[in-house]
């Protein structure tokens, strides 16, 4: 796992309280010494300021989704504004609020790791925990389609990339086409959250998939919620 944090105190406990939980650690102070640790090894998963030096957390999470499609926590020193909507903007998957209690970082952590294994399972491993049939199925709508089984999306023949976190709320979408899915079921079912979730993180992810599978395909259920166009 790769920390970006120009903090020296927050930096150094972070990692250390992230290594008695088991995670191998990398560490950098600034956002271009993180882009070159990014670019020189494989992370299971990045967790960046936004207020950093030299590059900033945003930039550099932008730079990051031109080649990756790797997890992405934010942290933020403020809850609101524009710093949490421009970190999702540019492609983050999940935000936390500085200060932040270790429980909760890892627990952002590990649900967006659980994301990335159930996105990259082969269909009979992944089926087995969902409780869906083992080979999964070919989901057409329109010019969507969606392999649950291969984990694989196109657009008029086309792939897309998706993150994880884009890919499972897709998923979500798919498994309930043409049903409006509130906010708060979303948060639960995608990002673990309870109802205290920010609903942001999914009104920006489901702009990304916007912009990826069409602007028409999920349609916005005003006091609802989201629904999947047949």
């Amino acid at each position: 796992m790769l920390l970006v944090e120009d903090d020296d105190l927050m930096r150094r406990s972070f990692t250390v309280a992230l290594e008695r939980y088991g995670y191998e650690m990398k560490a950098a102070a600034d956002g271009l010494t993180g882009l070159e640790l990014f670019r020189d090894e494989d992370f299971d998963l990045l967790v960046l300021d936004v207020m950093l030096p030299g590059l900033d957390g945003i930039g550099l999470c932008r730079r990051v989704r031109e080649t990756s499609l790797v997890p992405v926590l934010m942290m933020s020193a403020r809850g609101d504004g524009l710093d949490v909507v421009a970190g999702l903007e540019a492609g983050a998957d999940d935000y936390v609020v500085k200060p932040v209690d270790t429980y909760v970082l890892v627990a952002r952590i590990r649900s967006l790791l659980r994301r990335a294994t159930y996105a990259a399972a082969p269909g009979p491993e992944r089926a087995a925990g969902e409780g869906s049939s083992s080979e999964g199925e070919v989901l057409v709508f329109g010019d969507l389609t969606v392999d649950t089984g291969g984990m694989e999306v196109s657009v008029s023949g086309s792939p897309v990339a998706l993150t994880p976190t884009e890919l499972k709320l897709l998923l979500e979408f798919a498994a309930h086409p043409g049903i409006v899915l509130e906010r708060h079921t979303l948060l639960r079912n995608v990002w673990e959250y309870g109802w205290d979730g920010d609903s942001r993180v999914v009104d920006l992810c489901v702009q990304r998939l916007r912009r990826k599978l069409g602007r028409e395909r999920i349609e916005t259920v005003r006091g609802f919620g989201y629904k999947l166009r047949r």
